[in-house]
């Protein structure tokens, strides 16, 4: 659980209510041993400058690309995309998406919605959005695994997933039971 900023809180209850031993990750060091990675949301720009600071961002992207499993919502997902719109430099630029930062307003336009995630059963997936993100375009391995209003929010593309909502904000732990399965090897 990257640790830096964000509601890092809140999935760390969710995962180890669902068994998971987690780690806050702050420093390198943290990362010895990490099976996956959660990347929560909060302010992307903050959470890029406080990765380089606290030189996390090469070893990060070293662990990903080795196979790592990371699990980034809102903020996380724009800090696991390659492109983001009207930006020239991307954070770890580890999914092959184009992301378009606050496309659904600001903080007084946050709302909750259900969503059609197949992927985790027929029923609807209760989802926050807070100042989110939505994906503009996916590369040719990336799965679209909801959308709303034709914007794209969740994607899958390898071991790596991404949501503009807050799933930690629900009771629905169905997203993270999901990682769990990509870090377990099951999905």
């Amino acid at each position: 659980m990257l640790a830096l900023q964000g509601a890092f809180h809140e999935h760390a209850r969710m995962l180890r209510d669902l068994g998971a031993d987690t780690v806050l990750v702050k420093l390198p060091r943290h990362l010895d041993g990490l099976e996956g990675l959660v990347i929560p949301g909060g302010e992307s720009t903050t959470i890029g400058k406080l990765l380089r600071e606290y030189e996390l961002m090469e070893p990060i992207r070293a662990m990903a690309r080795e196979g790592m499993p990371v699990f980034g919502t809102c903020a996380g997902m724009i800090v696991l995309a390659a492109r983001i719109q009207g930006e020239d430099e991307p954070h770890l630029a580890l999914m092959d998406v184009t992301v378009n930062r606050n496309s659904f307003g600001r903080q007084r336009e946050s709302f909750e919605t259900d969503l059609s995630i197949p992927e985790l059963g027929d029923d609807p997936f209760r989802a926050v959005f807070i100042r989110a993100p939505h994906i503009e375009s996916v590369g040719p391995g990336v799965r679209t695994l909801a959308t709303y209003e034709d914007r794209i929010v969740a994607v899958r593309e390898e071991k790596f997933l991404a949501t503009s909502f807050h799933p930690e904000l629900t009771a629905d732990d169905r997203l993270h039971r999901y990682f769990l399965g990509i870090v377990a090897g099951e999905r």
